[in-house]
């Protein structure tokens, strides 16, 4: 009998819904829907879930308590655990960044020297000023970190930001970024559950690349394939069909979502013609 893969994913927050979304998409989707579940099983796998802090997350995974997990990677750095990263998720996308008031002279971390900054990441904060050489005295802020300065707690603060408006909204205008972050899947070092675990970071892997992608079909004539297949932006060479018009082929190709913007009036002055995207629902390189 095949030991169930027990993995922890965010009860609340940011990273909820869009975890939600993505074993929603990989059909590993709890059977029991709800906002206050805390455990329960998934359809068509073998996997037990448990609901819990994103916080918690990576020493849960640490000390046993499930096999994998989904949390932040700021939040694995903070919580300073031994774990391993399995996968990163693509989404809930951040940075740990250095801010201070606008009307504040400093452009740089190393301007932060000896001045008190107030942070929600004391560990990986202080990790970055000791690397960059400054001595400054970090104060511990659990939430409203943007306040801090405001309130003359402190005269900067370090803290994730996503789009900047909240920053704005304060104040407040950002001077360094120290920390890239995002959602990632991390597993327990020297697991046994190697086959449980390849298989989970093959499907959910599968359903991230294919959102990178679009499938694209189009038609040319023989004597312009070359002029299209020239364009397209594929790793290897797309794969060519002979319609019932002659001299006409059909040419299918993945492409990156991001340059279809661009893509298709470059297939159009090559001879492309009836040009179609489609949403890919898995893609395993």
């Amino acid at each position: 009998m095949t030991r169930r893969l027990a993995m922890a994913i965010p009860s609340k927050g940011r990273l909820r819904e869009p975890t939600w979304a993505l074993l929603e998409a990989s059909g590993v989707s709890p059977q029991e829907p709800g906002e206050r579940v805390l455990q329960a099983h998934c359809r068509n796998a073998d996997i037990d879930l448990l609901f819990v802090r994103a916080e918690d997350v990576p020493e849960y995974v640490q000390d046993g308590v499930v096999d994998c997990g989904v949390t932040g990677l700021d939040l694995v750095y903070e919580r300073d655990c031994t774990v391993e990263v399995l996968l990163r998720l693509g989404y809930g996308t951040c940075s740990l960044q250095a801010a201070v008031p606008r009307e504040d002279a400093a452009t740089s971390l190393e301007d932060l020297a000896g001045r008190r900054i107030a942070t929600s990441h004391p560990r990986v904060a202080a990790k970055a000023l000791a690397e960059r050489g400054v001595s400054a005295e970090v104060v511990y802020v659990a939430g409203s970190v943007e306040i801090s300065p405001r309130l003359g707690l402190a005269d900067a603060i370090i803290d994730l930001v996503s789009t900047g408006s909240t920053l704005a909204t304060n104040g407040l205008r950002s001077i360094d970024v120290l920390f890239e972050s995002e959602a990632v899947l991390v597993g327990r070092v020297n697991s046994s559950d190697v086959e449980a675990r390849r298989t989970l970071t093959t499907v959910l892997g599968s359903v991230i690349n294919a959102r990178a992608n679009r499938y694209l079909l189009c038609n040319v004539s023989k004597d312009r394939l070359g002029e299209v297949a020239a364009v397209l932006p594929t790793a290897g060479s797309p794969s060519v069909i002979d319609l019932a018009t002659p001299g006409v082929v059909a040419v299918h190709a993945l492409v990156p979502a991001a340059m279809i913007w661009s893509l298709l009036p470059k297939l159009e002055a090559a001879g492309a013609s009836s040009i179609i995207t489609l949403p890919v629902e898995r893609m395993v390189p």
